[in-house]
């Protein structure tokens, strides 16, 4: 019954996650999100083929990211960077209203958005926090290194989890963060 509750928090924190990403995008000026229909709720919309079976499996998955295109965008590098942390701010938010809410259901919730938002925000792309420093770096630094990392971001996150460093590394914030919200 827990995987069953783990697997629907995970499943709700990803879609909300990337929906506040499409949400944020389309306000700022780009409708790419909206003619790919990631401006929806709908969990099918936001489930990566991928991160859902991995999801299944291992209780750790992600989601489809939302296409944009920053040239939409009046500012594109301050834009890009309120559209990337959209997804973790709206986790922390979640995160927030359900530690408010007694049960075991909604620990579990306030758990997954937690973890998940402060998971996005490390600077290994594809995640969030990627898109953030990259816009905050001079644009010919941003693109070295983008174009350097770009194609190992996954197994440099896939090595992180393996090694037990990634857990390492997140268990100290994320129990700040249950400390703040608990």
């Amino acid at each position: 019954m827990e995987n069953i509750i783990v697997l629907i928090s995970l499943l709700v924190a990803i879609t909300i996650h990337e929906f506040c990403h499409a949400l944020a995008a389309d306000k700022l000026g780009d409708p790419t999100p909206r003619a790919y229909g990631r401006l929806t709720l709908n969990p099918l919309a936001h489930l990566d083929p991928l991160g859902t079976l991995i999801l299944l499996v291992a209780r750790f998955g992600w989601g489809k990211p939302v296409p944009i295109d920053p040239y939409n965008f009046r500012h594109p590098r301050r834009d890009e960077i309120i559209v990337a942390l959209a997804g973790p701010l709206s986790n922390f938010l979640l995160a927030f209203i359900f530690s408010r809410i007694p049960g075991t259901l909604t620990y579990i919730l306030t758990y997954t958005n937690l973890y998940l938002g402060i998971f996005n925000l490390f600077p290994i792309p594809p995640l969030d926090g990627s898109k953030v420093l990259l816009n905050l770096l001079p644009l010919d630094t941003a693109i070295k290194i983008e174009s350097a990392f770009e194609h190992y971001g996954f197994i440099l996150i896939a090595l992180l989890i393996v090694s037990g460093l990634l857990t390492s590394l997140l268990n100290p914030i994320f129990s700040f963060g249950l400390r703040l919200l608990y």
